[in-house]
């Protein structure tokens, strides 16, 4: 992705509690967090139909403002999110998202199988219009 502020503002929004604002239909149930926003080793819920069973994220990595990851488990099988920011320029950041998905059992190997790259690339093109709309107005982008 190629946003269009600097990583210190694009961030904090890589954060559960912080997505409502810019995700449109984002829910999340937020399980564990000292500070109420994303950090090292919080734990929160998602439960959207199009990807299964209700998954538990974890955050595993934290390091602000470069470097995030997270551990979303369910049933059907675990990924790993890893997202690295670095700044392009003046208030210009590449975001690179990377995810590891490994199915468990045969219906898990049969979801890891039914995954798409071009759909894989179409949610990022939708997220990232979606942030660069937040970043410049400060409003959700409305579909």
């Amino acid at each position: 992705m190629r946003l269009r502020a600097a990583p210190e503002a694009v961030f904090p929004l890589l954060c559960p509690v912080r997505e409502h604002d810019w995700i449109d239909g984002w829910r999340c149930t937020m399980v564990c967090s000292v500070s109420g926003r994303a950090e090292l080793d919080c734990v929160f819920r998602t439960a959207f139909a199009a990807d299964g069973p209700e998954d538990t994220w974890v955050v595993s990595r934290y390091e602000p403002p470069q470097r995030i990851e997270f551990v979303r488990v369910n049933p059907l099988r675990a990924m790993r999110y890893a997202i690295a920011l670095r700044p392009l320029g003046p208030g210009e950041t590449e975001a690179v998202w990377n995810q590891v998905v490994t199915g468990f059992g045969d219906e898990g190997e049969q979801f890891v199988r039914s995954l798409d790259d071009a759909v894989f690339a179409a949610r990022m093109a939708v997220l990232e219009r979606m942030l660069n709309h937040y970043l410049e107005t400060g409003a959700m982008l409305q579909p």
